[in-house]
């Protein structure tokens, strides 16, 4: 039976974003680990584990769905289905968040392979696939670091909305400016975030631009 290309397009993104979230999830029981984290930071964490969880689940519905065998699919969705729970407060000092911890972990290996397999099909999408990836997770760490160094009175970046949005704006070199650290750590962070997105958007630019090129040989 010939497969759909279409079909395999939409599973192709959709282990993308899987795969960039299961990157996170693993930063992130690193950094909750590790670290004691403040009220705001906790704060942006539960908000990026939320939707997380509504992608996970997503992506849950859609496999089952085209699955042809269910009973099949289910010997290791389940791990899918219980990774998408949110970890909700309730459950952090209990054994069903290391459990949720666990397979989210068995999650992001898996979603990995695939990955490896996506690069290596195609260098022109594997680069821009790893671009994605990058500033997806700049963003994120970025604002968390920003919340851990911002501590002066006089900063005004002192909500996980407002780490977001700094975050988001100095990536893309927007750089509004009614956002901006004041502390020496802070202006680092900062600084490595507008050089990576100069880098970043410039390989956006040359894989759209080349992408272009491609159709356009196509109707020839």
């Amino acid at each position: 039976m010939p497969t759909n290309p279409n079909h395999e397009n939409q599973l192709g993104l959709l282990n993308l974003v899987v795969f960039i979230l299961s990157i996170y999830v693993l930063l992130a029981i690193l950094v909750d680990t590790i670290l004691v984290l403040p009220k705001e930071t906790s704060i942006l964490l539960t908000y990026i584990d939320n939707t997380i969880c509504v992608f996970f689940f997503a992506e849950f519905c859609v496999r089952f769905y085209q699955s042809k065998n269910k009973l099949t699919f289910m010997k290791w969705g389940w791990i899918d289905l219980i990774s998408s729970l949110p970890a909700i407060s309730y459950l952090r000092a209990g054994r069903v968040l290391r459990l949720i911890r666990l397979l989210r972990l068995i999650r992001a290996f898996r979603s990995s392979q695939m990955f490896i397999k996506h690069v290596f099909r195609n260098k022109a999408k594997g680069a821009f696939t790893s671009v994605t990836l990058l500033a997806i997770l700049l963003i994120i760490f970025s604002s968390i670091a920003i919340l851990q160094v911002e501590k002066d009175p006089d900063s005004n970046i002192k909500t996980a909305e407002d780490a977001i949005w700094w975050a988001y704006v100095t990536i893309t070199t927007v750089g509004y400016g009614d956002k901006f650290p004041v502390t020496t750590e802070g202006r680092i962070i900062a600084a490595v975030l507008m050089t990576a997105g100069v880098g970043l958007f410039g390989t956006f630019t040359a894989y759209i631009s080349s992408w272009f090129v491609v159709v356009k040989e196509d109707h020839k």
